[in-house]
């Protein structure tokens, strides 16, 4: 098959690819747009029924496999209004559509390393978005923990104090005392409420906060003062962890640039010589040597991001 012909397929697919995103757009905008005109038409009624989401049958079904059980929950960690079917199908489409600019670009060698590449990239996303939303929460906990000292000090219960901080602070950390005060509502103890958060979003901060509430609900004590003094230092980390993030900028970037220069290097070669990398790749000593290059890349980017990592 010659490379125009390669060309006018994967564009051919590609099409296809877009049109159905976009016919699933268009049709999900539309069941919003439509309920939210119900909505409006009758503020005082009864909610009429939800609006089916796409892919339920493969929810479903992902829901009975231990992956999608795990995809399911972190998905949940990260804040993303999406399903695991979702998930899967943007993963798939995302992971055809590399292979196919890889096929074409590069060489056919080249499609399935980039279709792995796609699938690591999406839960790499979703690791980067539980991260910087567990990272919003942190920078949110010296508010929280101010709040709920002052509405102890007002003489609150600390499970009320918990249900006002839900409705003052803005998500993430809203979101989750929801959860904590729909679980404490429903019959839920404290401790297991507040154990649930602390494994929802991993941190020391965090578990010295419930630490603190758990042990003044069991044991009483100074809580108004506990809490005012954590919300001193919490903001002391929270000033601390900026600076390290702002030093290590230089060590980030030069993780991401490395890998970079290789992809760069690949396709300035195939540029210079036109089928350079398809001579390569044709041979078993040359993907040999491919893959091992690759993997080196790949290793120097954990390498340079692990000693980049500073834990505070």
């Amino acid at each position: 098959m010659t490379d125009t012909a390669l060309l006018t397929v994967g564009a051919t697919a590609l099409c296809c690819l877009c049109a159905i995103a976009g016919t699933h757009l268009y049709a999900a905008g539309r069941a919003q747009r439509a309920a939210l005109a119900a909505r409006l038409a009758d503020p005082g009624g009864t909610p009429g029924p939800r609006h089916r989401r796409p892919f339920t049958g493969l929810d479903r079904r992902l829901r009975r496999t231990t992956a999608g059980k795990r995809i399911e929950h972190r998905l949940a960690a990260t804040g993303l209004d999406l399903t695991p079917g979702e998930f899967l199908i943007g993963m798939l489409t995302a992971a055809t559509a590399l292979w196919l600019a890889a096929a074409l670009l590069l060489a056919p060698f080249f499609g399935p390393l980039a279709a792995l590449a796609g699938v690591w990239g999406a839960f790499a996303y979703l690791n980067w978005q539980r991260q910087k939303r567990n990272e919003r929460f942190m920078n949110q906990l010296p508010e929280l923990s101010r709040v709920v000292a002052n509405a102890t000090q007002a003489g609150l219960a600390l499970r009320t104090a918990l249900a006002m901080a839900a409705e003052e602070l803005e998500d993430p950390a809203g979101e989750e005392l929801s959860r904590v005060a729909d679980r404490l509502a429903i019959g839920h103890t404290l401790d297991d409420a507040l154990d649930e958060l602390a494994k929802r979003l991993p941190s020391r901060e965090l578990a010295v906060l419930v630490t603190t509430l758990v042990l003044a609900n069991k044991a009483g004590g100074t809580l108004v003062s506990s809490l005012r003094n954590l919300t001193v230092t919490l903001e002391e980390r929270k000033e601390t962890r900026r600076e390290v993030r702002t030093q290590l900028v230089q060590v980030t970037a030069t993780a991401y640039l490395v890998p970079a220069m290789g992809l760069g290097a690949l396709l300035l070669m195939d540029r210079i010589w036109p089928g350079a990398l398809d001579k390569i790749t044709g041979s078993v000593v040359g993907q040999t040597a491919v893959l091992v290059s690759l993997g080196l890349y790949v290793l120097g980017f954990f390498l340079i991001r692990r000693l980049g990592k500073i834990d505070v």
